[in-house]
């Protein structure tokens, strides 16, 4: 199935872009807007996501429960997401309702944020934060990313803190929506069956009247702390580990590199840490992703083990992160090229999909690049890529976080 790109401009700054595809079964549309955790002040830290829960409370027009039924009566799926790049809202159905789906969503995207609504979503917002605090992964990788951070807004929780919540002021939450929710500000994505002319025209009628606040993003030089960090966890019977260093940003050409590498690291079955570490029953789970994001990125291995095998389980992390580069094989390169195409490829068959990816996309970058050009670039990785890649951006832990153990 072929797509085609379109991509507009609205006179307020707007951006709408989309992939056809006349042999699309369904249509989707996301607004993504460039501001996340990343974008708050310490004392607003979760204002974003708190947004994003607002938005569902009603409208000018809708109340709550209508704007569920207007999703409902017509079949469509919808969602929303936050995190530190970005808030995304997305609704997906059959063609013809596409219209309908934009309406409801660009008509959320103007909240009520009525007093009651905004006390009441602050329960459940510290609810959700005590329901991760059950996770002991999150909270070491929450704490983890704040002390490696330091003081940089990188380092905030996409959820904030109890203390954070508790203090924010509803005019604070609609101070920061006035300026960040902006048409200059918002990329609005679609993808799948669909007349790119008339949703255009649809988009105007509906986001016309936003204002444009010139909302900015704050490309400070990242400085990250080096050296180790414990954090105790209570009653706590395994041990957790977490590696981190430097990567490459979303924008940077070596992206696909970087990610095979990581991918032969600690990949899922078949990966160096795999057999290094969960094969020989020394660890529970290994893994490492590559965190690419606007302007910056991470590379992160995580580990889980007996706190008997801690040093050891550490040990060959370091080792494996070392020797990988040197030891890299043309079946390696063949084996994860080829997972990174099928999942790239079948992450993007439906226009849900699409629509993901294009927001994501640009909403980061700003710059568009097709999914047949991605898998091309995917494809011709070579091992010498891989190399440099690493050269640039070595497997050396610059802070390592763990569990602590009374």
């Amino acid at each position: 199935m072929s797509f085609k790109y379109f991509e507009t401009k609205l006179d307020n700054g707007l951006r709408i872009s989309a992939e056809h595809s006349a042999l699309a079964a369904t249509a989707a549309v996301g607004f993504f807007v460039k501001t996340g955790a990343r974008d708050e002040t310490k004392q607003l830290m979760g204002v974003s996501h708190f947004l994003e829960h607002m938005m569902f409370k009603g409208t000018q027009t809708l109340t709550a429960e209508e704007v569920d039924l207007a999703f409902d009566n017509i079949g469509a799926e919808h969602n929303a997401f936050t995190s530190g790049e970005m808030t995304a809202f997305w609704g997906a159905g059959l063609p013809e309702v596409l219209g309908n789906i934009c309406g409801t969503l660009s008509d959320i995207l103007r909240p009520s944020l009525r007093q009651k609504d905004f006390d009441d979503e602050k329960k459940v917002i510290i609810e959700e934060i005590a329901m991760y605090d059950d996770q002991p992964f999150w909270v070491l990788y929450e704490s983890a990313m704040e002390q490696y951070y330091g003081d940089s807004p990188l380092g905030h929780r996409v959820l904030g803190t109890p203390e954070t919540i508790t203090s924010m002021q509803r005019d604070e939450l609609a101070g920061y929506f006035t300026q960040r929710y902006s048409a200059d500000n918002t990329t609005v994505v679609l993808a799948g069956n669909l007349d790119f002319d008339k949703m255009v025209a649809d988009i105007q009628h509906h986001c016309g009247s936003w204002e444009c606040t010139g909302a900015t993003r704050n490309y400070d030089k990242v400085i990250r702390n080096e050296g180790k960090f414990e954090k105790h966890i209570p009653d706590l019977q395994q041990h957790y580990q977490l590696m981190m260093m430097p990567s490459v940003s979303f924008q940077n050409e070596h992206k696909h590199a970087a990610a095979a590498l990581a991918a032969i690291l600690g990949g899922g079955d078949g990966s160096r840490l795999h057999w290094a570490l969960i094969d020989t029953g020394l660890a529970e789970a290994a893994s490492t992703s590559v965190d690419m994001n606007d302007g910056y990125g991470e590379q992160l291995v995580f580990a889980v083990c007996d706190p008997s095998n801690s040093e050891k389980v550490a040990n060959i992390m370091r080792n494996e992160m070392a020797d990988v580069v040197h030891t890299l094989t043309e079946e390696d390169l063949e084996k994860v090229l080829a997972k990174a195409a099928t999942g790239a490829a079948m992450a993007s068959e439906r226009p849900a999909g699409r629509m993901q990816r294009l927001g994501s996309m640009l909403t980061t970058s700003g710059k568009y690049v097709s999914l047949e050009d991605e898998l091309q670039q995917i494809e011709s990785l070579t091992i010498k890529d891989l190399q440099e890649v690493a050269e640039a951006y070595p497997w050396v832990p610059v802070f390592e976080a763990s569990t602590k153990h009374n």
